[in-house]
């Protein structure tokens, strides 16, 4: 073991944004830590940047001119005079060249050794040290410009997963049922793991279609010191990214735990490693196999965290500084179970696409007891440059049950508005029998096909229309300018009732028709219903309302003609109709629009051109994904409206298909 000379970090860069950031900024401050934040340009006014002691403009809006360029990272850590840096996970965080280039410039690296970077970034080699370690692995091939595709993936076995030897998160993945579809699915994920990572290297490896995917927490020190964090499973998915983590597995017993530990730390040693890191497996009834090691903090760390009671961060800071761990494996066990959901703005109803925009309200819910790691406040913009998730949201419990149940409840109450997000499907998934009874594998989401839309009772709507009624005349009167001081309802006259239609979704309208009366109350009419409404309290965006004898609270706020209205059951947003139609407004028969905003990679189809519904149209870049825009209809192409390299924005009109007779 050699000597290692205890330096206490001082002043500590943040790679990274988002929620990430803020997390590291939060644990460092609470180590006595100076901290500098690093933005792009669309990041200027996040809530990380104003939680550091420093920020650093990186002058540029896009992943590549900002948080990905080694130097306008390094120059910005020579500017504030940090002697360390931590990458947070995505971007440089297992770059070998940048972790070596920070370490020369004499600033601390806060991560494993550029070596096992290289290592461990590379999947291919990954999977070879690991074959050398006695972990068992799938079989897989790597592809190059000599590769015969069809002849490699024929000797794994359909299906297969083609997938970037560098990175993670989904990006650059692709999974292949038949040789139909192998070359496009490969010039895909070299194109997308080229954009994510910078290096394009992909390769096949064979899909297991039910498996778990489980991983193993490690940490290491510069002392020799190796413990596992025990396990997460991380099976539920869409897109090959993680939705729902929790901490234990329901599917590891103790053999299985003990066995799969042995591998982690046997991987461990392998490297020689030292800070926190993750061996991840697939978990097929009783057998597992090696799957990655990430060379880096993952992003459901706070799960472990919370069953074991340590903070990660500290852990790896310490390790940089030069310290020993601050515990040993026998001084860990497993306390309770947690849950961790990450909050997205995309939309699950349209196989969740990514939902940039603005967070106009966001009100993490104050019961609970759950953590919220979060990289937003209300004004907060998703845009497309970047990853969508807005939180994560944990709850830890004494047993998975009491945990589920208490993270859906949290997810109903916390007020996230103004734009499309996934927390009715996670509040719905969590809730599904055959997530309870712990059958999570990683086809969950096709097997099990949760809500993705929240269906919602009329009277919840009605309910919901009648708050935002009570909120919008109590603002009125507020600012009357005549009769102030006479009591609503006392006129010398008989009035028509007041009428309000509201619109919800694409479909769904509440014409509320209101009376006041002369004891303070309110005749309500909706649906043909006539209903007594007390108004206890309104105005403020707080509305406290009796519906026929039924008490009921909302939190109500205008934003132009809409009203963001939250329940204890949710959000709705209505859209205030005018009483008369606009003019203007037409409809785009046969056009097929931008389903979000991006940029154009491709387009595979010109003016005069047949297609056939499903054939693919032009492939759309949002949020470092790619999108297939494929017709939704037999037809001929009318008109091509975008080209290659343009970018177009939401509802944005991109093919213009005439329907076939």
């Amino acid at each position: 073991m050699a000597d290692v000379t205890i330096t206490p970090i001082s002043r500590l860069l943040i790679a990274n944004r988002g929620e990430i950031a803020r997390r590291i900024n939060r644990t460092a401050h609470d180590m006595g830590i100076e901290t500098v934040a690093i933005y792009a340009d669309g990041d200027a006014d996040a809530p990380f940047v104003h939680e550091a002691d420093t920020a650093i403009a990186l002058n540029g809006k896009t992943t590549a001119e900002t948080y990905l360029d080694v130097e306008k990272v390094l120059g910005a850590a020579r500017r504030s005079g940090a002697d360390a840096i931590h990458p947070g996970y995505g971007f440089l965080s297992e770059n070998e060249g940048f972790a070596q280039a920070v370490i020369d410039a004499g600033i601390k690296w806060i991560g494993p050794s550029p070596e096992v970077i290289g290592l461990m970034g590379d999947k291919l080699s990954a999977k070879r040290l690991m074959q050398e370690a006695g972990v068992p692995i799938l079989p897989g091939t790597e592809i190059d410009e000599n590769t015969d595709l069809a002849a490699a993936a024929e000797g794994i076995g359909y299906p297969v997963l083609v997938k970037a030897s560098a990175g993670g998160g989904g990006r650059g993945m692709r999974v292949v049922e038949s040789a139909d579809g192998l070359v496009a699915a490969v010039e895909g994920a070299k194109r997308e793991a080229g954009s994510s990572f910078g290096d394009d290297t992909v390769f096949l490896e064979k899909w297991l279609d039910v498996s778990r995917h489980v991983e193993l927490q490690i940490l290491g020190d510069r002392h020799g010191n190796l413990v596992h964090c025990f396990e997460r499973e991380c099976s539920i998915q869409r897109r090959h990214q993680k939705v729902i983590e929790e901490a234990p597995s329901p599917a590891v017993t103790d053999e299985i735990r003990e066995r799969m530990g042995a591998a982690a730390i046997a991987a461990a040693k392998k490297l020689g490693y030292a800070s926190a890191g993750t061996v991840e497996f697939l978990l097929a009834g009783d057998d597992f196999y090696f799957l990655e090691v990430n060379a880096r903090l993952q992003v459901e760390h706070p799960i472990t965290e919370e069953i074991i009671g340590k903070d990660l961060v500290r852990e790896q800071i310490r390790v940089a500084e030069g310290e020993t761990l601050s515990f040993t494996q026998e001084d860990l066990s497993i306390n309770g179970w947690a849950i961790e959901a990450r909050l997205y703005a995309e939309n699950p109803a349209k196989n969740f696409l990514p939902s940039p925009g603005t967070v106009i309200a966001w009100e993490p819910a104050t019961g609970g007891g759950a953590r919220f790691d979060s990289g937003v406040e209300s004004g907060s913009v998703i845009s497309t440059q970047f990853d969508p998730m807005i939180a994560k949201v944990i709850v830890h419990a004494p047993t998975r049950r009491e945990a589920a149940a208490r993270l859906a409840r949290v997810l109903e109450a916390t007020r996230i508005q103004g734009l499309t997000t996934n927390r009715d499907f996670l509040v719905a998934t969590l809730r599904t029998p055959a997530y309870l009874a712990g059958h999570t594998t990683t086809d969950f989401i096709d097997r099990v096909q949760p809500d993705r839309v929240r269906e919602l009772p009329r009277s919840e709507l009605i309910e919901g229309a009648l708050a935002a009624v009570m909120e919008g005349q109590a603002r009125r009167r507020a600012v009357a300018k005549i009769n102030k001081r006479i009591a609503s309802g006392w006129r010398n006259s008989t009035m028509p009732p007041e009428r309000i239609t509201f619109g919800y979704g694409k479909e769904d309208e509440v014409l509320v028709e209101y009376q006041s009366q002369r004891d303070g109350s309110f005749k309500v009419t909706v649906d043909d219903e006539t209903l007594n409404v007390v108004c206890y309290a309104a105005g403020c965006g707080q509305v406290d309302l009796a519906i026929d004898g039924r008490r009921l609270n909302f939190t109500v706020e205008p934003v132009g003609s809409t009203w963001l209205v939250q329940s204890s059951l949710g959000g709705l947003e209505f859209e205030e109709q005018p009483r008369y139609p606009l003019p203007g407004l037409s409809d785009l028969s046969g056009g097929l629009v931008a389903p979000m905003p991006g940029a154009v990679l491709a387009t595979e189809v010109s003016a005069g051109g047949r297609v056939k519904k499903g054939d693919l149209l032009l492939i759309l870049e949002a949020m470092k994904m790619e999108h297939r825009i494929t017709a939704p209809i037999d037809g001929k192409v009318e008109a091509v409206h975008v080209a290659a390299g343009d970018q177009v924005e939401n509802g944005q009109l991109l093919v213009t298909i005439n329907e076939e007779e």
